[in-house]
Parts: structure tokens; C-alpha cells; sequence
């Protein structure tokens, strides 16, 4: 019998949810959002993230999920990262990659996934559902990233070794791996209540009401 991944078993899990990140429906920002990462089984031209000018150096996570917001002439997204470590060298690694920097990141959306459906139930193309588009691309679209947060998904030792002596940047959040693959995936209340914690939201006394 193969063996099967540990980044493997999280992607089956991960290609179950839906397009906006559980507990974050309405949190993060006023646009739509499309999960990229992991995409189809039989895709393999989905997004990925990079820094403006690189060609070599891209970042694919193994979850993303893309808010589109602005407008045509001044578009931007926000994202949120699952990103899975099987080791303590792959959670540096990986947290090298989204620490914060002067430069901007960038999102490319390629044109096959812009022109596929925005899930199995619905044939409605992605490039519709963005909101920034008139028309159908013939080009990637390339967007700078305005807000990040990341989900880094640790082995149980690597877990408890981070949390009993280093301290998170603002954007980052950490949890066992055993959380995204228990029975009940995204619907599990305790794991939507976590990441309903890296909405923006999290960090205002009061959004949408009065002041007191």
C-alpha cells in the first residue's frame, strides 16, 4: 500500500471547502472570495504568489484563498494561507517567505483557472466572480497583496516546542495538524472560531457599531 503525505492528506481535506474560508464569511473584506490552492485533482494551473519581478522565486501554498477587492483601475487582493510543516527547518522556511518586507507581494491568477468555474455547482467563470473584470482575460491577472494572514500547521512536537518559546507575528497563527484532519472538516465550531480570529476585524474595539 503507497504511502500518503502528510501534505497529501491535508489537500484532500482542503479541496472539501468552499470558497470563503470558514468563519471568515464577511470578515476580511466587501469582496468575493475564490479559493486557489489546492485546486482540482486535474488541475494544474492554478495561483500563485510572488515578489514583482521574480520569475523564479514563487510561492505555492499548500492553501489559499484570494478576497478581491478595489477596482478595475486600483485592484488588490487579501489572503488567506494554509501552509503545512513537516519539520521545524520547513516552518522556517516557509515563514521566511510571508515575513513582513518593504516589497509587495503579488498574486498571479493564471488565465485557464480565471476561465474555469468558480466550483463543481457552479459553472459561473472565476474572472465573473472577481468583480474586476469586464471581460474575459487573455493575459494572467497580476495583483498586489494588501493583507496576509497565515495558518501554519504544525506537527504535535513542532507545535508544542513553537508555542512554549516563540512569539507569533501579527499575522501569523499556529495549530496541530490533527485539527484539519478531524472528522467534520471546515464545519468543526472550533476551527472556524479560530480562524475567524485572523479577520481584521479581530483587532477593532467595535466594527460596524456606534461608538460608545
Amino acid at each position: 500500500m503507497p504511502i500518503v503525505s502528510l501534505d497529501s492528506l491535508v489537500c484532500q481535506k482542503l479541496r472539501a471547502w468552499p470558497n470563503h474560508p470558514p468563519g471568515l464569511e464577511n470578515e476580511m473584506g466587501a469582496g468575493p472570495w475564490l479559493r486557489a490552492r489546492p485546486g482540482a485533482a486535474d488541475e494544474s494551473d492554478y495561483p500563485h504568489l510572488k515578489l514583482p519581478g521574480s520569475n523564479r522565486l514563487k510561492t505555492a501554498p499548500d492553501g489559499l484563498w484570494l478576497c478581491f477587492g478595489g477596482s478595475a483601475r486600483d485592484p488588490f487582493v487579501d489572503i488567506f494561507v494554509i501552509e503545512v510543516c513537516g519539520s521545524f527547518p520547513n516552518l522556517l522556511d516557509k515563514r521566511s517567505r510571508f515575513a513582513p518586507s518593504m516589497h509587495s507581494m503579488l498574486a498571479v491568477c493564471p488565465v485557464p483557472w480565471l476561465l474555469g468555474p468558480a466550483t463543481p455547482y457552479d459553472a459561473t467563470p472565476r474572472w465573473r466572480r472577481t468583480g474586476l473584470l469586464d471581460k474575459a482575460p487573455v493575459g494572467k491577472l497580476s495583483l498586489p497583496v494588501r493583507d496576509v494572514r497565515v495558518m501554519y500547521a504544525l506537527r504535535p512536537r513542532q507545535y508544542e516546542g513553537f508555542a512554549a518559546s516563540q512569539i507569533p507575528h501579527a499575522h501569523e497563527f499556529f495549530a496541530p495538524v490533527s485539527v484539519l484532519l478531524r472528522p467534520g472538516g471546515y464545519e468543526q465550531p472550533s476551527l472556524r472560531a479560530f480562524i475567524a480570529r485572523t479577520s481584521p476585524r479581530a483587532n477593532f474595539w467595535a466594527f460596524n457599531t456606534a461608538a460608545e
